[in-house]
Formats: structure tokens, sequence, C-alpha cells
């Protein structure tokens, strides 16, 4: 007698097929991240993405020579730079080009050429090079806002003339703002070593974009100590395209010089109120002293903006279009005022110094 043969029931197949399927996605959901785990276990893919996008910069002066009077070229600098374009445009530091009468920039693939000056800010110690070469490398850009305190970064540059060089570290604080290196200062802290000669490279993230230009160290010893300071790339990068289009950046200018209220100032200075900023001098016929604005008075808000510290007042009204007008409310005494300044553009500042 003949047994019939068995014949699977359709839905145990479909149910065999999700199995094996469930299987092998799970098997290879585990292979890729193993493979994201492995690759955060190294920065070399950071580093290679933006190599080629990191250049050293050389900077000359003409020496004179005391008994013949001829012009001899020295090396007065040494720095980094970022190419931001295909078309040759180069992030650096202002300190590191300022006073030379050449700049040479050194690419990564061993290709060396002279670069223009395209100009520079002091006010942020930021600088805009340019290089005729083809066949470049420009950085990716990231976005410095969105950064956390925490996250992994790399500073990428030439300390010390050697070479180019890859250190890691976190982003230790943002916004530092009284350091005292520039005029207007938003820096990006980090513990990565940064060293003489790192100026005016990358401060890259993870997936090797540019989220900063590196710009000094706070150190005593001239070495890095753990505490480095870089330009957001997002600042950076409104700063260079006022360099390109104007020659400059162009801010606005109201003429007048602050300091914050607190209880304690408010006592010592018989003041009826602890709150806004107090004007401590005021520039003849700028467009704060046409407007009304005198030392003495408390500055409650300049338009929609209240509980300003100095620092921040001061990025605000360089941020100003010269030519708009202003609304800025004030306390003198115990009678308050509102009134409108028409901007005007900040005079050309000196060069800052660095040691």
């Amino acid at each position: 007698m003949l047994t019939p043969k068995t014949i699977p029931n359709p839905q145990f197949r479909n149910h065999l097929t999700w199995i094996f399927l469930g299987l092998w996605v799970g098997t290879m959901l585990l292979f890729w991240q193993q493979h994201q785990k492995d690759s955060t276990l190294s920065f070399a893919n950071a580093a290679a993405k933006t190599a080629n996008a990191v250049v050293n910069i050389y900077t000359f002066t003409n020496q004179e020579t005391p008994f013949n009077h001829s012009n001899n070229q020295k090396i007065t600098n040494l720095g980094s730079g970022v190419i931001i374009s295909k078309d040759g445009y180069i992030l650096t530091n202002h300190h590191v080009i300022q006073g030379a009468s050449a700049v040479i920039v050194s690419l990564n693939d061993q290709r060396q050429t002279r670069a223009s000056i395209i100009g520079s800010d002091p006010a942020t110690d930021l600088a805009v090079l340019k290089i005729e070469l083809t066949e470049l490398t420009p950085i990716n850009l990231g976005n410095s806002d969105t950064l956390r305190v925490g996250d992994q970064i790399l500073a990428i540059g030439n300390p010390f003339g050697i070479g180019q060089t890859v250190t890691a570290g976190i982003v230790s604080a943002k916004g530092r703002d009284s350091i005292g290196l520039n005029t207007y200062e938003n820096f990006i802290q980090t513990d990565a070593a940064i060293n003489p000669g790192n100026s005016g490279g990358a401060l890259v993230d993870l997936k090797g974009q540019l989220v900063g230009i590196s710009s000094a160290i706070y150190s005593s010893s001239g070495g890095s100590q753990g505490i480095g300071f870089a330009t957001p790339i997002n600042d950076a990068i409104k700063i260079m395209q006022s360099i390109i289009e104007y020659g400059s950046v162009v801010r606005g200018y109201l003429g007048l010089q602050v300091q914050e209220n607190s209880h304690q100032v408010a006592i010592a200075l018989n003041l009826t109120t602890d709150d806004g900023l107090i004007v401590t001098s005021v520039t003849p016929n700028s467009p704060a002293y046409n407007a009304g604005i005198r030392a003495g008075d408390i500055l409650i808000s300049i338009e929609k903006y209240t509980d300003l510290s100095a620092h921040r007042a001061q990025q605000l009204v360089s941020q100003l279009t010269p030519g708009e007008d202003v609304t800025i409310k004030g306390l003198r005494g115990t009678q308050s005022y509102i009134t409108k300044a028409r901007v005007e553009k900040l005079p050309a500042m000196q060069a800052v110094e660095h040691n």
C-alpha cells in the first residue's frame, strides 16, 4: 500500500521564509553595526577626507641688509590654511599673513605656489588667500551651530612647520567670547592639541566636515596645554564672503561704549535700576551721539533685544547694516526714552597684535 506524500502547508512555507529572511536581515545588521563600531574607533576616514584640503603656508618679508641696503626675503611665519572652493579660495588667520610681502602655499600633493592676499579681518583674525591651481580638493563644510559640547573633533594643520599633523579631542566649550584675543570672539574651545603653526588649519568633525578654523592656544609655555580655540565655520564663511565681495568686512557702527549693569554696580553708582547696559562713553558726532544718547544713560534694549551682555551688544551692532535705523530704548535718571540711530559703517580698524 502506497503512502501519499505529505504536502507542506503553504502557511508553514511562508512562515519558514520569513524566519530565514529575518535571520539574514539580522546578520547583515550585526555586520553593519560592527563595521560602524570599528569605523568610530579610528579617525583615519575623517583625516583622509580632509588631508588634501589643508595646506601649509609660508610667509616672507623683505629684510634690508645694513651694509649694502639690498633686500633679502626671510621666512617670518609658518601657518596653515584650508581650501574652501575649487577656484582656489583659502581661509587662514590674519596673524599668519600679517605684514607678509609674499605668501607661499604648499599642498598635501607636494605642489607649491604663490598666493594672492584677497583681504583680511584683524577683528576676527581671519584672512582670505587665492591660488591659481587646477585639480584642487576643497573641504566639505559642516555646520558649527549643531556642534555639541563633548563631540569628537580633529585638528589638522602644520605645527612647528614639521608637516601635516592630525590631533584628536572633543569640543570643550562653545561661545567663548571673553578671551581677549580678538575684538569679536565666538570661539569653539577644544582640547585637541593645537600648537604654533596650526593657526589657520582645520577643525573637522568625524565626517570630515569643516566646523572651525583653528586660531589660537591658551598657554603659558607657548605649547599646547589642552586649551585651543577655533572660529566657527558658520562665522568664518560670512567673513570670507564679505572679504571677497567688498575687500573687507562691513560692520555696523553706533559710536558708544557700554558696560554691564548689576546690583552691586547700581548701588555703587546710585542708579535707579540694575538692568540694562551702562553707557560709559559716546563718540562725538557718532550715530549714538546724534540720536541723543549720552554717557551715564542706561540702554534697556536695542531693537527687540533685551537682557544683552556688553559683548553680545557689540556683536549685535556689528551685524547691523550701515544706513538702517535702529530703535534704542534708554533710561536717563528716572526718565525713559526711545530714540532712533542711523547706523554707519565701522571705521577701519588697526591690526590686532599677536604674540
